[in-house]
């Protein structure tokens, strides 16, 4: 169950993800980690700074290289 509930916030993410226009195969931690690394995006920070809070440094570990913005 624990496994089906993980999937399922996953898929969320990366349906909004792909509402704002990124690639519907790549979460939105995933993108907001990308971002981060090239430019200043005040929106990524803030959403990145929240979602350290439940595991740190999020948004870097989720950076899924073969998705979406080449790194």
């Amino acid at each position: 169950m624990k496994r089906y509930i993980w999937n399922i916030l996953i898929s969320i993410d990366q349906f909004f993800n792909t509402v704002l226009g990124g690639n519907p195969d790549e979460t939105m931690s995933s993108r907001m980690g990308k971002h981060l690394a090239k430019h200043d995006c005040p929106f990524c920070n803030i959403i990145c700074k929240f979602l350290n809070l439940f595991e740190k440094d999020h948004c870097v570990k989720s950076i899924e290289k073969d998705r979406g913005i080449p790194m």
